[in-house]
């Protein structure tokens, strides 16, 4: 049993790196696939997702486990990991350092390949990992998206790629439009697909270091924008665990404002795009249809924080070019505008003019 007093201790320290792995490490071995896993207290669902890794493991694939300063019994789980899992290497944060962290950690301890993402309490159907090389290897593209299927409770939904064409090669930029429908960058599931080395290399699969959530918004628009090929495939292997009471998603505190700093960060890299005039029109749209959301929602935040999130969100409404607002307000239902028009009438105070 993990000394949860020790462990809260832990975590006030400065953020440092710890490496654990079992046995001796085979310098030699060539790694084709780094599969990056973040875990954050999660000890009812890590030992299923260590099993489905076991189910997936290949003696060049490598398995990054990312204690990210967990206070219950995930470190323990992991230690276990470390002698059983073939591949397996464990890394530790000092201190809790969120998700985006976490996964910029297990990028830069990766030395396969191709890298792809799992988090810590999500699964994996035996066998996938074998099949999503093998796609990646067979088109020759930078990165490769894939369907999911998502698990609430006992009810299991198939999620697919948002995008037409199958199995063929294109250009990542051109999945972004049109921006009255849903397209590839608003499928944001950084593990649900498989990525080439070189995407690590030129820092492009990093994360925007400390948020907590819509981590994955700004990394896929930007995958989509620089990256030069990629493909979509209908391969399904990933289950995502939805309504887990420890997931930010589940939790109305302050963290789950911290889309406003993605989705502006969406915004201004997307205004500095040789082609920002085309697209724009859709970060715009998408950003205010994540406001209405939230909006709607209100009530699930504690007061505090659902009164930040009203000045918050007038400000980033005040932010966008006046007329690309316009024209996302006109193609909303009437309700959503008008929540969103009183929004932006909002007074604003303090530091609520930047998230």
């Amino acid at each position: 049993m993990v000394n949860l007093s020790a462990a809260l201790r832990s975590c006030s320290l400065p953020s440092q790196v710890e490496k654990a792995a079992g046995g001796t490490p085979n310098v030699s071995r060539v790694v084709k696939l780094s599969v990056i896993v973040p875990f954050y207290n999660v000890r009812e669902y890590a030992p299923d997702t260590l099993r489905s890794l076991r189910a997936n493991a290949r003696r060049d694939f490598e398995f990054i486990l990312v204690d990210d300063c967990s206070t219950d019994d995930t470190a323990e789980i992991l230690d276990t990991a470390a002698r059983s899992l073939p591949g397996a290497v464990v890394v530790r944060h000092a201190r809790n350092e969120g998700l985006a962290t976490a996964r910029n950690t297990g990028i830069d301890a990766a030395t396969g390949e191709y890298l792809t993402f799992l988090d810590g309490d999500d699964w994996l159907a035996p066998g996938y990992y074998p099949e999503l090389v093998a796609a990646i290897e067979r088109l020759g593209c930078d990165f490769v998206r894939t369907d999911h299927v998502q698990c609430t409770a006992r009810s299991r939904t198939v999620h697919r790629v948002p995008h037409g064409r199958r199995g063929v090669v294109q250009p990542p930029r051109d999945a972004i439009l049109p921006a009255d429908r849903s397209t590839s960058v608003d499928y944001a599931y950084a593990w649900a697909g498989i990525y080439r080395r070189r995407l690590a290399d030129t820092g492009l699969l990093r994360f925007d270091d400390g948020l907590r959530t819509a981590e994955d918004r700004p990394w896929v628009w930007r995958l989509h924008r620089e990256a030069e090929s990629f493909a979509v495939v209908g391969l399904l292997g990933v289950f995502y665990r939805r309504g887990v009471p420890s997931s930010l998603t589940q939790i109305g505190d302050v963290r789950q404002l911290d889309f406003i700093r993605a989705f502006d960060r969406v915004l201004e890299e997307t205004a500095g795009d040789r082609e920002a005039d085309r697209l724009l029109p859709k970060a715009v749209r998408t950003y205010c249809a994540i406001i209405a959301h939230h909006l709607d929602r209100t009530e699930r935040f504690e007061a505090p924080v659902a009164r930040r999130l009203r000045a918050l969100s007038a400000a980033s409404l005040r932010r966008m070019p006046p007329d690309l607002l316009r024209e996302a307000l006109d193609a909303m239902d009437g309700e959503r505008a008008s929540r969103l028009l009183r929004t932006r009438r909002r007074p604003l105070f303090g530091s609520a003019e930047v998230a």
